[in-house]
């Protein structure tokens, strides 16, 4: 769900106006203005050789249809870091891939969804303001780093502001409040804006992806493979990769090597192919922990591959323990033609079946496929900042209900402060890794519980006694009906809020502050504050961490 600030669009190619009733919604755009708006029809929408400008006419307002050609002008992103421009007089909005605030662009409506269209960019006129150089080759194609060429200062300007229009639009939180710049916080910005992840997926393929540019070069056999990134729009396609910037150093070494020895004719090596459901190689996972003892990094390596070939990859396997930081190979085993990295079968093909990882103090294993936090230098500032809202006394007189708790990172950092944690997760194995956690750090006041949060019935909460603090850390949908009504009848003092989809989550907020008229749900807490927190840069997702207070 995205959200929608104003912008302005320069609407070219005009003959007829028509009528047509849009239904709107909160998440894409918030004008004011009546729906029932007037549009041209486009006698010429495949004329893409030239563009007409429209008179600034306040008495109609325009539609683009598709193919039509455009001159826009982006102002602001969307979640998922799409461009937006908004028709001047209708408030149509038009989501456009790969176009950055301030940059002016002449692009095609590609398709149309009801209350916003689709725009693809085909050529930049002037390009957007706080430009800069991306350090990264591939960032104009791999889709994972949209805003690099986005000064830094200007990201986390783009990311507070859609907070804050979600916030104030879908949250029902009026900025007009006397209370609302207390409640809305600045962005928290991140001091490591490279080489932040401490985990990367990429896929083998047997169709590499070019640019346009490119296209008209044949490839063949082995020259067609490629281990990477899928392409941004494509499942089969993939563009290949010898670095990440994202990535730590030792791992990008891993990369290198993987990369080049896995396609020597001699190894025997093929990579999967999605269409045939042939071929052995899957994924190559890295994942980057530390040693607890001297505090260097230590690396595991996960090959999957379609069955269990250890003697396939032994010359790989070879190569690759011979970098000192590596600690760890595995093989994941996935039989299934889907396009998962975790395995039916594990198998470990050099030392050990864990890494090490610590975050507030406590240490964590990490398996091939455990939940971790991606970013483990801001998961310390998002984690405290966690435990700030949550303002345990340190008594042990508190218990505390965390729901969606993965492998337990958040309740067992909150444990040491109070009576009992009880922790629910609907992954059997995570559930396991947060026992195994608990253990490890000689924790024993927390319990963790496998549970789906969103199909709870009137028998649940009849396992915990009545929790002080609530904190909940759902996925990008959101918490489901269903635990919404639990928790307003629940009536907790203190709820907080993790969220990594600021649209669900200001939908959340509003929810429980404002209830849900058409259902007769009442609302029974009040905002207190809204965290932003920049986890990746260079990429358009922002964690939240909202705290709310029964009324």
């Amino acid at each position: 769900m995205a959200t929608i600030p104003s912008h302005a669009l320069r609407h070219l190619t005009l003959t007829r106006p028509w009528l047509r009733k849009i239904s709107r919604t909160t998440s894409l755009a918030f004008s004011s203005q009546d729906p029932l708006l007037t549009y041209p029809d486009n006698s010429n929408n495949n004329d893409t050789d030239h563009t007409k400008k429209t008179t600034n006419s306040k008495s109609q307002a325009f539609f683009p249809k598709k193919n039509q050609v455009l001159e826009l002008e982006c102002e602001s992103l969307a979640f998922k870091g799409k461009g937006v421009c908004k028709v001047a007089d209708s408030g149509f909005v038009l989501l456009c891939d790969n176009a950055l605030p301030g940059e002016r662009f002449i692009g095609r409506v590609s398709r149309k969804k009801g209350s916003y269209a689709e725009v693809t960019k085909l050529k930049t006129l002037s390009p957007h303001r706080d430009l800069v150089d991306a350090p990264c080759g591939y960032a104009s194609y791999c889709g994972g780093c949209k805003t690099q060429n986005l000064s830094y200062e200007a990201q986390l300007q783009a990311k507070e502001q859609q907070v804050r229009e979600l916030v104030i639009h879908v949250g029902k939180l009026s900025d007009k409040n006397l209370d609302f710049e207390c409640i809305m916080k600045p962005i928290v910005p991140c001091d490591v804006q490279f080489h932040y992840r401490n985990k990367m997926e990429f896929s083998f393929g047997t169709q590499k992806w070019l640019p346009k540019e490119l296209l008209h070069e044949k490839l063949d056999g082995n020259d067609n493979y490629a281990l990477g990134l899928h392409a941004p729009g494509y499942f089969d396609k993939i563009l290949n990769v010898d670095k990440c910037l994202l990535q730590s150093e030792p791992a990008n070494k891993i990369l290198a090597t993987v990369q080049d020895n896995w396609k020597d004719p001699e190894l025997g090596l093929s990579p999967y192919n999605v269409h045939s459901h042939t071929g052995f190689l899957k994924h190559l996972v890295l994942r980057t922990g530390r040693d607890m003892k001297t505090d260097l990094p230590e690396l595991m390596v996960n090959f999957v591959t379609s069955s269990y070939k250890p003697e396939m990859l032994k010359p790989l396997v070879e190569k690759i323990s011979a970098i000192p930081e590596v600690v760890s190979i595995m093989n994941n085993v996935n039989t299934s033609v889907g396009n998962t990295s975790v395995g039916e079968e594990e198998y470990t093909l050099y030392g050990k079946s864990t890494i090490t990882e610590s975050l507030r103090g406590l240490t964590f294993q990490i398996s091939a496929n455990s939940f971790f936090q991606t970013n483990t230098h801001q998961a310390e500032v998002l984690y405290k900042l966690i435990e700030d809202c949550a303002g345990l006394r340190g008594d042990a007189s508190e218990i505390v209900l965390d729901l969606f708790c993965g492998t337990g990172t958040v309740g067992l950092t909150l444990a040491k402060k109070a009576k009992h944690v009880y922790g629910y997760e609907v992954v059997a194995q995570a559930v396991a890794d947060a026992h195994r956690n608990a253990k490890l750090n000689g924790i024993s006041n927390t319990t963790f519980l496998q549970g789906d949060l969103n199909k709870i019935d009137e028998n649940f909460g009849k396992h915990f006694p009545k929790p002080d603090i609530v904190i909940s850390d759902p996925n990008r949908p959101g918490m489901h009906m269903k635990l919404i009504k639990f928790l307003l009848k629940l009536k907790a003092p203190k709820i907080v809020y993790v969220s990594c989809n600021p649209a669900t989550c200001a939908r959340d907020i509003d929810y429980l502050c404002h209830g849900v008229m058409e259902q007769n749900i009442k609302g029974c807490y009040k905002l207190k504050s809204i965290q932003p927190v920049d986890m990746f840069p260079h990429t358009p997702h922002i964690e939240c961490v909202c705290l709310l207070e029964l009324c």
